[in-house]
């Protein structure tokens, strides 16, 4: 197995996370700043690992009613009836809209979890100092980083439909609880993974010990 790559907080460096620069700090300085932007310099995030694991948890407490609430309520004279997000899979399962029904599916019900899964794994091998596959893990977090701008899709469809079936005193449409419950596993996650320092992954094992300021 090869050696891990030194890291910048190994050689003394630290990047700035808005204008990229890198530079070294002062020694000894207890708030260093970036020479070019002015942007306080970390060498990690402080209190990344913790901080992403109680957004982590918080989404995953989140996703549950968000999966069991209904999220669109369709109400006719007749009476109402209330669809949660696999009740709403199902229904649009037909050979002319299947298409639509896999969208629904994987981007309210696969991703979210997915990206859970993928910051607990992140944050598992951190922890424990692993140096395999460091590469393939910054391509994973990038991806989770990536996807979490259209993890808002379900709610978008939810109130397109809402704005669309207006059709008072016929029928109408509206958002369920589990609309918000799935708007908070959404920004939840997008804060975990911004709160996610991906620097952590190059650190070796010896390293966790060293100042994160």
């Amino acid at each position: 197995m090869s050696a891990a790559p030194a890291s910048a907080m190994s050689l003394g460096l630290a990047g700035c996370e808005v204008c990229g620069l890198v530079s070294r700090p002062p020694a000894g300085a207890a708030m260093a700043r970036c020479p070019r932007c002015g942007e306080r310099l970390h060498c990690r995030r402080p209190a990344s690992i913790e901080r992403c694991w109680a957004l982590v948890i918080a989404a995953l407490i989140l996703y549950v009613p968000a999966n069991l609430l209904p999220v669109l309520t369709t109400s006719t004279p007749l009476g109402g009836v209330s669809d949660t997000i696999m009740q709403g899979v199902i229904e649009l399962w037909s050979p002319s809209s299947w298409p639509l029904a896999i969208v629904v599916f994987v981007a309210s019900i696969t991703i979210p979890l997915g990206k859970l899964i993928a910051l607990a794994y992140l944050l598992i091998t951190v922890r424990r100092g692993s140096v395999r596959s460091m590469e393939q893990r910054v391509r994973l977090y990038r991806m989770v980083k990536f996807i979490g701008r259209w993890s808002m899709l379900d709610v978008f469809v939810d109130t397109f439909v809402v704005a669309l079936v207006q059709l008072k005193p016929l029928m109408w449409v509206e958002p369920g609880p589990g609309v918000i419950f799935f708007a908070g596993v959404v920004v939840v996650t997008m804060i975990a993974v911004n709160n996610f320092d991906p620097r952590l992954i190059w650190d070796l094992p010896q390293q966790e010990k060293q100042d994160h300021a």
